[in-house]
Order: C-alpha cells, then sequence, then structure tokens
C-alpha cells in the first residue's frame, strides 16, 4: 500500500477545502440553519409533537442528512472531475499508485470533509433547538459510513460526468427530491398506507430513519434493515469503481 501516495492526494484535497471555507463549510451551514429557525423554532413551536419528540428536534437527522449528502456527492465528483477537466488525471493514473490507492485518497478526504461539516451542523444545531443523542456511538458510525457510501457515488457521478452541469443533475433532480420525500419533515406512519408501501421503494427513507434512531430511538424501519441498506448500497458502488476502473470506462478517453 502507497500511503505516500494516499496521503498526497488526501492532503491535497483537504487543503481545497480549507481553501473554499465559505463554500464548503459556511454556506452549507447557513442554509440549514434557516431550516432550524423556519421548520425548527418558527413553524415547529406552533407543532405537536412526534412520537413524543419535539416537531424541532425531530427534524434534525433529515435536515443533517439532506447535507451529508449533497455534500458528499459534491465534494467526491468535483474532487476527480478537476483532473479529468484539467487532463491531469492522466498524470495520477500514470503514476505509482494503484486504482485503490486513488480511491482511498480522494474518497477519503470528501467523507472527511462531509463527517466535519455534520459536526458543525449538529453544533450549529444546538444554538435553535434543544435535542439529545441517545445513541452516540451508532449516530457516528451512520454518519461515517453515510459519508463513505455517498462519497464513493460521488465519485462515480464525477467519472460519468462531461461537463460542470452534470455535476449537479444527480444533487438536485435526484438525491434532493428524494431526501426531502424519505421522512426528513414527518414520520411515515403519518402517510396514508399506500404511500407507505410507495415510499419504501426509496432508498433515503432508510438513511434518515436510522439515522433518527441513533438520536432518538424511533424510527419507521428496523435499524437492521436500515445498516443493510446503506452497506448494499456502499458495495454496489465499490462494484461500480471496480468495472471503472476495469474497462477505463471515461478515464483512458
Amino acid at each position: 500500500m502507497n500511503f505516500h501516495g494516499i496521503r498526497a492526494i488526501y492532503k491535497f484535497e483537504m487543503a481545497r477545502m480549507w481553501r473554499t471555507l465559505m463554500q464548503s463549510i459556511a454556506s452549507p451551514v447557513i442554509s440549514t440553519s434557516l431550516y432550524f429557525v423556519v421548520f425548527g423554532s418558527a413553524i415547529g413551536s406552533r407543532m405537536g409533537a412526534i412520537d413524543g419528540i419535539s416537531y424541532g428536534a425531530f427534524i434534525i437527522p433529515g435536515l443533517l442528512m439532506l447535507s451529508l449528502l449533497m455534500q458528499s456527492i459534491s465534494n467526491a465528483s468535483f474532487g476527480i472531475y478537476m483532473p479529468k477537466f484539467s487532463g491531469t488525471i492522466y498524470e495520477v493514473l500514470s503514476a505509482p499508485v494503484s486504482y485503490l490507492e486513488v480511491v482511498i485518497g480522494y474518497v477519503g478526504a470528501a467523507a472527511t470533509k462531509s463527517v466535519i461539516l455534520g459536526f458543525v451542523i449538529l453544533i450549529t444545531a444546538r444554538l435553535f433547538v434543544p435535542y439529545s443523542v441517545l445513541h452516540p456511538v451508532w449516530m457516528v458510525s451512520f454518519l461515517v459510513l453515510t459519508s463513505i457510501t455517498f462519497s464513493l457515488f460521488g465519485f462515480i457521478i464525477g467519472i460519468w460526468a462531461d461537463g460542470f452541469e452534470k455535476l449537479q443533475i444527480v444533487p438536485l433532480m435526484i438525491v434532493t427530491p428524494l431526501t426531502f420525500l424519505g421522512g426528513t419533515f414527518y414520520s411515515i406512519d403519518m402517510l396514508p398506507p399506500i404511500w407507505q408501501t410507495i415510499t419504501l421503494f426509496n432508498p433515503v427513507v432508510y438513511l434518515i430513519s436510522g439515522f433518527r434512531w441513533a438520536f432518538y430511538g424511533i424510527s419507521d424501519i428496523h435499524v437492521g434493515i436500515s445498516v443493510a441498506m446503506i452497506l448494499l448500497f456502499l458495495t454496489g458502488c465499490m462494484a461500480a469503481i471496480w468495472w471503472i476502473f476495469k474497462t477505463g470506462y471515461r478515464l483512458r478517453s
């Protein structure tokens, strides 16, 4: 394992985050804080509790998951797309580092950024809404596992995209709607039976449900199923990346 190569890629990507703190950290934190102010403090104070949890506290896991998914995908996709765009990807591919080490460097940096952002949002949320974390170890585990999984997904998008506009298609047109319809602002038990069944085909439901269980011990879906779904998606992303490097898809042409 070429740890020097991994560290070089990792440090380069992390340095980009420190150069763009306003875009990488401040912007998503401010955006999420607005949700806490509007839905948590303003609207939440006029709504009843859900499963014994105040509405403001109830939506924290979903809002955190929304930022986590968007930033994990964005960080990883942009990180690998820029070398493709500038042509430096050929230097990376010809360097004495394996494909695995390249993925670890880029995805590790993207996941680290997302984890840092997640903790910053959690600290910021405390300023607006009181909440508790019933299972802190599970909460951190979900945070890290989700960051790694969707950083891998973002890595795939970055390789697939052949223009800057394509980097935003999946996050904005698919991930964001699925997150809002995945129980961010409500429990799926509140939906009519037919819509509860339809909602189960939304993969983000399992992420938010498991994450909410780590906070409050309540979930719409058994936590074991949530973990299994994350691991299944993680495995799928790893298989896709293996195929990309094996075939050279949009890397060698």
